[in-house]
């Protein structure tokens, strides 16, 4: 339902999101914002072009250690990213490293 961009920034992992299913809020009928943010000054925002991955380290061949940002919930969590092949991600967002949730990325062309 998101697409996001990875780059490179500095030697580290960024991410931003570059596309939404539904990127229209049903709810006014404008582009969906960070809404859920705790920080009422980001709440108004757009989704689209947010930084959700800032500055993951390689841990390793393939692998980064980092924070991530999910705008679902508006917070931020300890996080892997360990490429599985050239056209897939395995991302993992952790709450005190213990309680942890992974999604497979797939690139999009």
């Amino acid at each position: 339902d998101t697409k996001v961009r990875i780059s490179d920034c500095g030697g580290k992992l960024c991410g931003r999101v570059v596309w939404l299913k539904d990127p229209i809020d049903s709810a006014t009928g404008k582009p969906k914002t960070d809404k859920e943010n705790p920080d009422t000054s980001k709440q108004h925002r757009p989704l689209i072009g947010l930084q959700v991955i800032n500055g993951m380290q390689s841990n390793g061949r393939g692998a980064w250690q980092g924070r991530i940002y999910n705008a679902d919930d508006g917070r931020t969590y300890s996080a892997n990213l360990e490429l599985q092949s050239d056209t897939r991600a395995r991302v993992e967002g952790c709450v005190m490293s213990v309680l942890c949730k992974a999604q497979t990325w797939t690139r999009a062309n």
